[in-house]
């Protein structure tokens, strides 16, 4: 018969209303304005309570907090009932997580979050007559709206009715995505009529009415629930999940709130439902939560113990893992794995990005050495042009590690099969799983998907109508996916079991990049630039501080533990991207701000530790090699630096510091100087008008100040294409389809304007170290100025930029047209390097069209090449072999004045002979991001360096006292794709008693490492991380 499924929905839609036996309006309600964390503070604060009458007065906001109060005594006549609290504002519309949220207190204790997808909190599943319940509301607005009702009802609630609505309901809304004719369907639906058919809607509530539903559900259970059950041929494992941006629409501080909500929700459904087991990653929300409220945290520890809360994730919060560095992953796993072994004794093993914006190529290594064996994610199902061809497979990054990967499948309810977006805030539905199922790519290997289920971003995560469903779907109905509720790991850990050594697993290599959100390498650069520095700042402060606790200082562990958590938080991939709300980077400028502070403080102390005090000038080279390098001196220092061996080294006074260029700065270690009054060095410079002589080029300059030669004097080649202009800046209109800083969409490039006019351009500061050119240009209504450093000693070309930029969704460019043969180009990431095509060929190179890297870019032709490197940028384009960096992206959504201010940054042009293995690229890019240190003041004598390395490509980056206090951590990695044996030596008069190579949470791997007093041998493989403890004697 037609229309039977029709009719099936219009039983259960009554069904559905009559679950709701009574509504009881509660009208004595009071409330005061303002945020408080718990009922007793609302009760102390000064402002006295008010009365709000529902049916006359409301509450206003955005972003505004208020507290309300009621008081509700179970009537005897309701003893025995399921009593719920109903609470709503009139606000329906979709929850996108800005709409009003509220915690609950019940007689004082936190109880349950609620939200636009838990409007209900069951009170009591049998209440008891004369029981009071004194319910505090902790109410946020939200940000969308300024107008709301507070209608508290209480509700009496037939859990008789309830369960027959949903044994009918969840097998139906399997039949969207199931065909007309299909027999399982066919079948399904005559059981349900058949069912219906028992029913007797005449008297709700009335004894024929049970007697019938009794009867309607006695027929389900056997004929439906047993009869056409059993039936695993697909299995769904589902793990209850809320996704918490830690920043976005809303700051920090908001979302300590919704942890609290969130969390409490999670906790007072698990009461109810014995089967629910959720998971939650990131140790940072549960710190949030503990801080403010530590019972409800207590609660989660005793949910982990039995089994049904599952800590896991891996990092300390969802990082970006493009913008951060190596060492900077490494943190987000140590603090991360700590957190969650030192307070659950979980060691964590899989890594849950669901959301963050592409992948680095170098995590697959940095995940196995942080013990780390799985990587789920779904957000490259959000790529613009091509769908990732499979869904479980390995994913080899560029050492050659591999980690077992999966990608969550989960549709919306009622979203297209071609449609392949997918989503970590699944719904336990029917419609959606059976949609993951249709939408995976290796059901030849795999008849199990992992669905990731709740709503996020302080939603609460799953909802009782997902519950529901679950416990009807783990019966295994035929023509459904059969539920389990599982944690991801073991997810993870059977499905590896089972398809390790299939041989029809497919391997992804490389980075995965993400088709989409590639404004993100830009947007907000005061952060990434903030972030940068701080993250050298970080490296220098570990290394100068146990070389000064040598020399009896105290290490200030608790003050770099504090300050690495606040780099790690401002990494979320919200807010160090650049997409999160205005004043979310108000509080990251302070914060940041802060740490620099506290940071050189530190810093200075330590370097007058190691150095003392004295008349001389000590140079502090943190990097892993020695240098030499023009160094930035304090201005009133003069004349000349003077070795300990006699050399010589002219200051040149500049404007605002001095400057000179000193020769084999010891690696990792320092050197003392003299100072003293010279004659005044000669000038290596020539410069006849705009025509500049320098030790290794001829550089010429045109009437706007563009680059138009530079001319290699060794090499005796042009760096520039030909009638092309190096230095070149390129504003572009830039308005995204759909995620405004979030973005730069392929057609950016429509519309751009070269930006050429002059206002001034001066030749200065021409001495024995730099000849600086400064020009100042106007566009639009903004300002860049600049000063460009041609070295006398140095191959580099500095150019030292500000730009206070007006604009908005326009995006600035610096462009270099190299006269470079190639089709690719080489870009750093962390503990190593990558190529990417550079063409169009495929889909999958037209797709990106703006890569990121780190600290440079590199095109090379057979025996030559150039370099773009950079302080504090990550954004870059190539076509054409014209190298584009880009500096400013200015969106307007979620945040309208992003990057419409002040902007500080360098950049620098590095041409050189041979290819990218035979030049100095990567020891260029750390001279300019770690300048030398420089201490007045000190009398430390000679030079001192803790450590070398024999061998070039093997770069000594980090440098720390272990975690544990025991011994010296040193962390290497190899940068030119080689296997390579090489020597570490330690100076400073430093004597090894025991060497062990550890991962990179610093536990030791099995094995001898042989070793003298003086060093030991390190054998690495390309591109491979080693990490090293070693005890002094």
């Amino acid at each position: 018969m037609w229309f039977l499924d029709k009719r099936i929905q219009v039983i259960c839609d009554e069904l559905k209303k009559l679950i709701t036996v009574k509504n009881m309006p509660m009208e004595h309600i009071l409330y005061k304005e303002g945020r408080f964390f718990y009922p007793d503070e609302a009760e102390k604060a000064e402002q006295a309570w008010q009365d709000f009458t529902p049916k006359t007065m409301k509450w206003y906001g955005p972003d505004k907090h208020y507290w309300f109060r009621a008081d509700y005594t179970v009537p005897e006549e309701l003893a025995g009932k399921t009593l719920r609290l109903h609470v709503k504002t009139q606000i329906e519309e979709w929850d996108d997580a800005k709409n009003p949220q509220f915690l609950l207190f019940v007689n004082g204790e936190e109880t349950q979050g609620m939200d636009m997808n838990h409007r209900i909190v069951q009170m009591a599943a049998e209440a008891k007559g004369g029981e009071t319940w004194r319910l505090d509301i902790q109410a946020y607005t939200g940000i969308l709206h300024s107008e709301f009702d507070m209608i508290m009802e209480m509700q009496v609630a037939d859990t008789r009715i309830e369960k027959l609505y949903y044994d009918l309901m969840v097998p139906l809304w399997a039949f969207s995505r199931m065909d007309k004719d299909d027999k399982n369907r066919m079948d399904l639906e005559h059981v349900m009529n058949e069912a219906v058919n028992l029913l007797d809607l005449r008297n709700p509530y009335s004894p024929e009415f049970y007697d019938s539903v009794e009867k309607a559900e006695v027929y389900l259970e056997k004929a439906l629930y047993e009869d056409m059950a059993g039936y695993s041929d697909v299995i769904a494992t589902c793990i209850g999940h809320t996704h918490i941006d830690v920043a976005w629409w809303w700051t920090v501080e908001q979302t300590r709130e919704k942890v609290a909500r969130s969390f409490s929700t999670v906790l007072k459904l698990m009461d109810e439902y014995p089967n629910y087991k959720f998971m939650s990653s990131q140790p940072q929300l549960y710190e949030f939560l503990k801080e403010r409220y530590p019972k409800l945290y207590d609660r989660i520890k005793e949910r982990v113990k039995e089994g049904r809360w599952e800590p896991e994730g891996g990092m300390w919060l969802e990082a970006d893992t493009n913008l951060t560095s190596g060492e900077s992953l490494v943190r987000q796993f140590l603090y991360g794995k700590r957190f969650f072994k030192d307070e659950f004794d979980v060691d964590c093993k899989v890594l849950w990005l669901p959301d963050v914006f592409g992948y680095s190529g170098a995590l697959p290594q940095i995940m196995k050495k942080s013990g780390i064996d799985y990587f789920m994610t779904t957000k490259l199902a959000w790529n613009q042009i091509d769908k990732m061809p499979y869904d479980t497979f390995m994913w080899k990054g560029i050492d050659g590690s591999s980690v077992f990967t999966h990608l969550v499948t989960t549709l919306g309810v009622g979203q297209s099969e071609d449609d392949f977006f997918t989503t970590y805030n699944g719904i336990l539905h029917p419609d959606a799983l059976m949609g993951g199922w249709k939408r995976y790519q290796n059901k030849d290997i795999n008849n199990d998907i992992l669905i990731s289920y709740g709503y996020g971003d302080g939603g609460g995560g799953p909802t009782r109508e997902m519950l529901e469903t679950s416990l009807r779907m783990e019966k295994g109905i035929k023509g459904l996916p059969k539920v389990r509720q599982e944690f991801s790991r073991t997810y993870f850990d059977e499905l590896y079991e089972k398809l390790k050594d299939n041989r029809r697993l497919p391997t992804w290599e490389g980075e995965l990049y993400f088709e989409y959100h590639r404004g993100t390498y830009t947007s907000m650069a005061r952060n990434k630039r903030s972030n940068r520095k701080s993250e050298v700042l970080m490296m220098n402060l570990e290394l100068l501080e146990l070389l000064a606790s040598w020399k009896g200082a105290a290490y200030a562990k608790e003050e770099m533990d504090k300050m690495w958590k606040v780099i790690l938080l401002n990494q979320f991939h919200d807010i160090l991207p650049g997409s999160s709300i205005h004043e979310v980077y108000e509080v990251t400028k302070k914060e940041y701000a802060e740490l620099e502070e506290q940071g050189c403080a530190l810093l200075g102390d330590s370097m007058k530790t190691v150095a003392g005090e004295g008349e001389n000038v000590t140079l502090f080279n943190t990097i892993g090699f020695e240098r030499s390098d023009v160094v930035s001196l304090p201005k009133e220092v003069s004349g000349a630096l003077v070795a300990e061996n006699g050399k010589v080294y002219p200051i040149q006074t500049l404007e605002d510091r001095g400057v000179a260029y000193v020769e084999n700065l010891p690696s990792k270690g320092y050197e003392s100087f003299k100072v003293e009054s010279t004659a005044k060095a000669p000038s290596s410079f020539r410069r006849q008008g705009n025509c500049l002589e320098t030790p290794f080029y001829t550089v010429e300059v045109d009437e706007n100040g563009l680059l138009s030669s530079v001319f290699d004097k060794k090499n005796k080649r042009e760096v520039l294409q030909q009638g092309k202009k190096g230095n070149l800046f390129c504003m572009y209109e830039d308005k995204p389809i759909y995620y405004d800083n979030w973005d730069i969409d392929i057609y950016y490039t429509e519309k751009s304007w070269e930006i050429t006019e002059l206002s001034r351009m001066e030749w200065k500061e021409e001495g024995p170290v730099c000849t600086v050119l400064e020009l100042e240009r106007k566009v639009s209504n903004s300002v860049i100025k600049q000063k460009i450093y041609f070295y006398a000693d140095s191959a580099r070309i500095d150019f030292e930029t500000y730009v206070d930029w007006k604009e908005h969704q326009h995006l600035l460019k610096v462009h270099f047209p190299v006269d470079i043969h190639t089709d690719e180009a080489a870009f750093d990431v962390q503990f190593g390097n990558l190529t990417r095509k550079v063409h169009t060929n495929t889909s999958w190179d037209m797709a990106r069209f703006e890569s990121c890297g780190q600290k440079w870019i590199d095109l090379s032709e057979g025996h030559y090449g150039v370099s773009l490197l950079n302080d504090c940028k990550y954004g870059h384009s190539v076509k054409d072999s014209v190298i584009g960096l880009t500096l400013i992206k200015s969106g307007i959504e979620p945040n309208p004045v992003t990057d419409q201010e002040e902007h500080y940054f360098t950049y620098s042009l590095y041409p050189h002979e041979g290819n990218l293995r035979d030049c100095d690229t990567v020891r260029e890019s750390y001279c300019l991001n770690y300048p030398v240190l420089a201490k007045e003041q000190t009398q430390a004598a000679g030079k001192a360096s803790l450590l070398t390395v024999d061998k070039k490509n093997v770069m000594v980056e980090t440098v720390k006292l272990a975690e544990d206090g025991n011994g010296m951590i040193i962390r290497a990695y190899e940068y030119e794709n080689t296997k390579t044996h090489a020597e570490l030596s330690l100076g400073m008069g430093k004597e090894i008693e025991s060497v062990c190579e550890c991962n990179l949470m610093e536990e030791e791997i099995p094995g001898e490492i042989a070793h003298t007093d003086k060093g030991f041998d390190v054998d690495i493989k390309p591109f491979e991380i080693k990490t090293y403890r070693v005890i002094l004697k």
